[in-house]
This record gives C-alpha cells, sequence and structure tokens, in this order.
C-alpha cells in the first residue's frame, strides 16, 4: 500500500490513535451493558463512537465493537447483528438497507506481511458495503474490499476481493497467495 495508508507506529499520530481506541473501547463496553429497551441511551452512545448523528433507522444489537469509530457511515435502515466487529481505521461506509449478520468482522486495518514490518507500521483501506447487501454470519471482510448493491455473502466466507453488485459468494478461500523472504 501506498505510504499515506500507513500509519507509523512511533508517531504523535498513533498516540492520538491508541488515545482514540482506548475511550472508543470504555464506550462501547459501556454501550454492550446497557438495558437493550433503552433506545435513547444507546443511540447517544452509537452518536459518540461515530462521532456524528447516526440515522433513526440503525439497529445494532449488542454486544458490539470498534477500534475507533469515527470511519464508520451507516446508511439508512442498517441491521448489524449481535457481536460484530468493525475495525474502521481505514473506513467502513454501510450503504442504505445493508444487512449484518451475527459475529461479522468488517477490518479496515491490517499490518504488513514481512515480521520485521509489522510491528512498525499498520495498513489502512476502506471497506464498502453497498446498499441492500447482505453479510452472513460469521463473514469476514478484510482492507480494501468493496461488495456490491446487492450482494448476498454467504456465512463464514473470508471476504479477500471486491464481489460485484447482484452476486453470491460462499466459502472460505484460504490458500497461498504469497510468498516472501524476510
Amino acid at each position: 500500500m501506498p505510504d499515506e495508508d500507513r500509519l507509523h507506529v512511533h508517531t504523535p499520530e498513533f498516540a492520538r490513535v491508541a488515545e482514540r481506541i482506548e475511550y472508543v473501547t470504555t464506550l462501547t463496553s459501556r454501550l454492550n451493558v446497557l438495558p437493550f429497551d433503552d433506545r435513547a441511551a444507546r443511540a447517544a452512545l452509537l452518536s459518540e463512537i461515530t462521532g456524528g448523528r447516526v440515522p433513526d433507522s440503525v439497529t445494532v444489537y449488542p454486544p458490539f465493537y470498534t477500534d475507533h469509530g469515527l470511519g464508520i457511515d451507516f446508511g439508512e435502515h442498517v441491521f448489524v447483528n449481535q457481536g460484530c466487529t468493525f475495525l474502521d481505521q481505514g473506513g467502513i461506509r454501510l450503504g442504505d438497507g445493508v444487512l449484518i449478520g451475527p459475529k461479522v468482522n468488517l477490518i479496515s486495518s491490517d499490518h504488513p506481511l514481512p515480521a520485521s514490518e509489522r510491528s512498525a507500521f499498520i495498513t489502512r483501506a476502506p471497506v464498502t458495503i453497498g446498499a441492500n447487501a447482505w453479510l452472513g454470519a460469521a463473514v469476514t471482510v478484510l482492507p480494501g474490499v468493496t461488495i456490491g448493491r446487492g450482494a448476498v455473502v454467504g456465512a463464514g466466507a473470508v471476504v479477500t476481493r471486491d464481489v460485484p453488485a447482484n452476486t453470491l459468494v460462499t466459502g472460505t478461500a484460504a490458500f497461498a497467495r504469497k510468498r516472501w523472504d524476510d
């Protein structure tokens, strides 16, 4: 990834991100213990986590986890089921009518592959889920992936590449993709 998509660990910017992560972890822990019928308090905490108003039509079932919060953009009528994790430092955009199954992971940050670089910086790339897409239970979407409008991702899939609009994808695909010397 280009340098502008990297966040170097030993910098003041990373220190600010680390502070934000600690703050948001506190907010999500509060969100996750609220009585479920306290919609007003849940909405207020979600707005504080995301740094802006979350549409009233959005439903997020606890527990919900995020690391940064400011990179999440909810469309109208989005449904997020229980146990989801959104690592949003690279940005996560959910279009109108998106359905997110339980235990889904949307991951917009990563580490470099070579061991000598892994602790030096993180890389960031946005995750975009198009309008009316549906992600089944325990789907993981990796950094830089766009899932097209109306697409369906079957339960347990690990999405490493863009999914075209109105397309069903299923299955896990863990196979050797790259080798490097370190």
